[in-house]
């Protein structure tokens, strides 16, 4: 009998007294799963509504009165797909909020810019002729109807943003252009009325639409990653099988399970709670927690902890901790105060904003006042002063950091790497010490059979398809060797021994050496690779030990020279024993490494660092990383690393190499010096353009060209913000200082 699954803590009562639902289906392919989908869904007697996003792969369903919402999950597991419970993060839900209403506010100011500057092409270029006043003016007030309404929309994220500073008492970049917009605007309402000539609508308007890009840019980057992170995470959903008092076992997510309640573990299976082992004997790999390799042996009696992997034998846990409470609530007590030391950083445009903006405050100021002491009128005398804050509008300063942070964003994705933080690349250019995890890290995060060479290819290959019909984790490792992904016919698994299966006349076996008959072999290959886990294959005659380990990352050594020829010191941090560490450090020339760590040691090594004035890069992928990774001046984490810890790292790369790690520094040093060299020419811009508007030869109209000029160079000279020219890192030389973890 299936066991069911209980999904009422995702259940959602409605305000129309529906019961609503939201799932993150897997397996869809194109549009047309829209309506197999919502039709097959919809013939579910009580199904009031189900709608797919096909974008997000989530499907919302709702229902009136009794309906069990498991025979959805089972209607889709009829129709090919596989359903998991979505429960929206409120951190993203707001995050994607706000890059609408920004994307909502830069689309008002791009078609309203168009038009204005549509009508300032009809006035001036010809297109109408025999312009009287009365016809310019009625041109003047069309362009006010657009452009009021337009910056009272679209300037809102400058506005609430300068208006939160003022009340905290400072200023930042968006305080003055928010004076800027409003006092060429408000200007231009006042020549309009008075019949004036030029009006600064159009200005105003373009000038908005161009801030807005780089806004919305800079924050769509930020969330990017993490959205991602967040639909793995429910794909990934957190379920035990709980036993109830008759034994039954119900499917339940791990926030409804309580102290005392009884899991069952199967092998294969992440355990999803702290708990005492009641019955069974089992080997769990506890490396996604501790960073620790070698599986341990458990028994009646023994602690478990949520995130290990179940490798051996079927278990039944009591359970002390589930959701709260559990050895991962230590790590997030860690990473929530390593987060906290870590937010103290100011980007490079903010700092500059804190100077700048006085000084145009005052400058304008000044303008005013020593206009109106020569003699001039106030209406002059506020025109000038507009003028020189048109001029000074830091357009060009709030543009020379993001438009190179997208720039190089966009580099550092084709070269596999995702940008979490838009002020990543000013940390990762200042930085001068990495450090590495080594499980997952360093090593591939997946075994692979570390003596496949020496393996008969015919052997090794029908072992490994083999190892597809079994669901042992090493048996997984072995599966990769396969040539051919198609099963054989008629496995036969032995609980707790392994599979076999009749072929050509010979049976094949896969398992344990005592099931293959290969103990007499088990010695020499234990020899060779002490750290690795054996499993043994056998087809007829034939027998042999399969050492499976992790392997070195095919470049690791590669890398690791190149991090040196950039100045770069390397260490290595690991949860792992020492024997395991040191052939890693040895192979890769890394002179300092520590093993046994914790997650509170290598924060504390972190800060030691800190302390003593470096810059630190850390470098890891699991739970037991993700304190430490919070710690470090800037992090890079594996996409294959525990979504917590992709979630604290300031990015994320793909692949099986350590290239991304070497692009990442070189494309954020470039960063850097661009950001700085936009910085400068803004400032320069603002040397020659500020005196030449504070004595009067510079008009508001001509302000508003200078100042969308000097914003055209610095995204010109953002463009430069590109991966310099390389060479792939070669995995020559990596395997043979390192025999044991060399690849088949």
């Amino acid at each position: 009998m299936a066991e069911s699954f209980d999904l009422s803590l995702y259940v959602r009562q409605q305000d129309d007294g529906t019961s609503h639902l939201e799932l993150a289906v897997e397996g869809i392919t194109c549009a047309a799963c829209i309506t197999e989908i919502e039709d097959g869904v919809r013939q579910l007697p009580g199904i009031a509504m189900a709608r797919l996003n096909y974008t997000r792969h989530r499907l919302a369903v709702a229902w009136e009165g009794a309906f069990d919402p498991a025979r959805v999950l089972e209607r889709l597991r009829e129709l090919g797909y596989k359903a998991h419970p979505y429960q929206a993060r409120t951190v993203e839900d707001e995050e994607a909020r706000r890059t609408q209403w920004l994307l909502k506010c830069l689309a008002v100011a791009g078609f309203a810019s168009m038009n204005i500057m549509l009508l300032a092409v009809s006035v001036w270029s010809g297109n109408v002729t025999d312009i009287t006043p009365e016809t310019r003016d009625f041109f003047h007030w069309l362009a006010a109807l657009i452009a009021l309404p337009t910056v009272a929309y679209s300037g809102q994220p400058f506005f609430r943003s300068a208006m939160a500073a003022l009340r905290a008492g400072r200023t930042n970049m968006d305080v003055p252009i928010t004076i800027g917009i409003l006092l060429a605007l408000i200007m231009s309402v006042v020549e309009t009325i008075n019949s004036a000539e030029h009006t600064y609508f159009d200005s105003v308007v373009m000038l908005l639409f161009f801030l807005l890009c780089g806004r919305y840019l800079d924050h769509a980057m930020r969330r990017r990653t993490r959205a991602v992170a967040g639909n793995l995470a429910a794909l990934k959903a957190e379920v035990a099988h709980r036993l109830d008092s008759s034994g039954e076992v119900t499917l339940v997510p791990t926030a409804v399970l309580q102290a005392g309640d009884r899991v069952l573990v199967r092998p294969g299976e992440r355990i999803a709670v702290d708990g005492i082992v009641l019955n069974g004997a089992s080997a769990v790999d506890e490396s996604l927690v501790t960073g620790e390799t070698t599986p341990r042996e458990i028994e009646a009696g023994s602690q478990v902890y949520a995130g290990s992997l179940n490798q051996a034998g079927t278990m039944t846990v009591s359970v002390t901790a589930a959701g709260t409470g559990t050895l991962l609530d230590d790590v997030e007590r860690l990473l929530e105060n390593a987060s906290a030391a870590k937010s103290r950083y100011v980007q490079l445009a903010d700092r500059v904003a804190r100077a700048y903006a006085p000084v145009v405050h005052t400058t304008a100021a000044l303008t005013a006042l020593t206009w109106m002491l020569l003699g001039a009128s106030a209406h002059d005398a506020i025109i000038t002063a507009v003028a020189v804050l048109i001029i000074t509008c830091p357009c060009a300063l709030a543009l020379a950091v993001p438009v190179v942070q997208v720039v190089a964003s966009g580099a550092l994705f084709r070269s596999g790497v995702f940008l979490n933080a838009g002020d990543a690349l000013e940390r990762f250019a200042t930085i001068d010490t990495v450090i590495f995890d080594k499980t997952g890290t360093l090593t591939l995060p997946e075994p692979r059979v570390a003596n496949a060479g020496s393996i008969s290819a015919s052997l090794l290959e029908a072992a490994a398809r083999l190892a597809i019909s079994s669901h042992h984790p090493l048996a997984a490792a072995v599966a990769t060797e396969a040539q051919s992904r198609r099963p054989y016919d008629g496995v036969v698994e032995e609980t707790g021994q392994g599979v076999r299966v009749d072929l050509d006349g010979r049976e094949l076996r896969l398992g344990s050496p005592a099931f293959c008959g290969a103990e007499d072999l088990v010695h020499d290959a234990a020899r060779r690779d002490p750290d690795a886990s054996l499993i043994a294959v056998s087809w007829g005659s034939e027998r042999a030990v399969l050492a499976v380990r992790q392997a070195l990352r095919p470049d690791a050594v590669a890398a690791a020279r190149r991090l040196r020829e950039l100045g770069l010191e390397c260490r290595i941090l690991s949860g792992d024993r020492e024997e395991a560490v040191a052939p890693i450090a040895a192979a890769l020339a890394v002179g300092s490494f520590e093993s046994g760590c914790k997650p509170a040691r290598k924060i504390e090594v972190i800060e030691d660092l800190r302390r003593s004035g470096r810059r630190v890069l850390m470098v890891g992928d699991g739970l037991n990383d993700a304190p430490a990774l919070a710690a470090a001046d800037v992090s890079l984490s594996p996409i294959t690393a525990a979504d917590l810890t992709q979630a604290q790292a300031d990015a994320v790369f793909l692949g099986e190499r350590l290239q991304p790690v070497c692009d990442t520094l070189l494309v954020a040093r470039r960063a850097r010096a661009l950001m700085r060299q936009n910085l400068g020419l803004a400032l320069v811009y603002n040397l020659f353009a500020v005196p030449l508007a504070f004595l009067g030869f510079v008009t508001p109209l001509v302000a508003a060209l200078a100042m969308s000029g000097s914003s055209t160079l610095v995204t010109l000279n953002a463009l430069r913000a590109r991966l310099p020219a390389r060479t792939e890192l070669s995995a020559e030389g990596a395997t043979p200082a390192l025999p044991v973890l060399q690849e088949a």
